[in-house]
């Protein structure tokens, strides 16, 4: 499948389990890949060069860290800037805390608001440019299940997602007369290291409460979401904006 073939597409979050779900789904699709994350991190070299070598596409890590939005704003434009543009943007990162809402301090508050869903922003203005010059562009932003308001624990990282949600609806709105389609998408409780990681010490039980809440009683695997993903970055989404696409199994 090679519907992506020749378009470029920023992916924060990427080494992330979703993250990289979406990486492998959009390069088989054909796309070059620009793959953002945490700076530093071990394996973000390795990963990028197993893509380009399985897939046959370009590939590259973008070591970055999304809390100074200034500089996010600024690697973004000048990444456009060396390689003609960037055609697709997936704003895919995010920091997620469980705890009561009294324990959460206010930098940790803002530093969820920030790279969750502030970042998003300052990348959209860097790559809105030259969507709008070549007047094709898709932007994917994430938002959540949580949503829904059914989950404790969550009140920095849900409002973060509520002004995603805000922001690609805006976007849309916005972007939509030169061509650029801007889409949401909210996903479930979807198995990945970070679910393992905060409901490390009652994982049986939350896996059970998913299970019971949820219309289907199949867990979210990664590559459901990607495939998602994939769908709104294609030709076949291009009638489609402005719009948050639940994948939770049915809530």
């Amino acid at each position: 499948m090679t519907i992506l073939t020749g378009k470029t597409v920023l992916l924060t979050g990427a080494l992330g389990t979703l993250g990289r779900a979406q990486a492998d789904t959009l390069a088989r699709a054909g796309a070059n890949l620009l793959l953002l994350d945490r700076p530093g991190a071990e394996d973000g070299e390795a990963f990028a060069t197993e893509i380009a070598a399985t897939h046959r596409v370009r590939s590259s890590y973008v070591g970055h860290d999304l809390n100074d939005l200034a500089t996010t704003q600024a690697r973004a434009e000048a990444l456009a800037a060396g390689c003609g543009g960037i055609d697709i943007l997936i704003n895919n990162a995010a920091l997620i805390i469980n705890k009561p809402f009294e324990d959460f301090s206010l930098e940790e508050y803002e530093d969820q608001l920030r790279v969750n869903s502030a970042a998003a922003f300052a990348l959209a203005r860097a790559v809105a440019p030259a969507m709008k010059q070549k007047h094709y562009g898709k932007i994917v932003n994430f938002c959540s299940v949580t949503l829904n308001g059914r989950w404790d624990g969550y009140v920095p990282y849900v409002a973060s997602k509520g002004a995603m949600l805000g922001l690609t609806k805006s976007l849309a709105r916005e972007l939509g007369p030169h061509g650029v389609r801007v889409n949401a998408v909210s996903p479930g409780a979807v198995v990945s290291d970070a679910e393992r990681r905060v409901f490390a010490d009652r994982l049986q039980e939350y896996n059970d409460w998913i299970l019971e809440n949820q219309c289907l009683k199949l867990r979210i695997e990664p590559v459901h979401v990607a495939e998602l993903v994939l769908f709104l970055v294609s030709p076949a989404s291009d009638l489609i904006t402005g719009q948050n696409i639940p994948i939770d199994g049915g809530w």
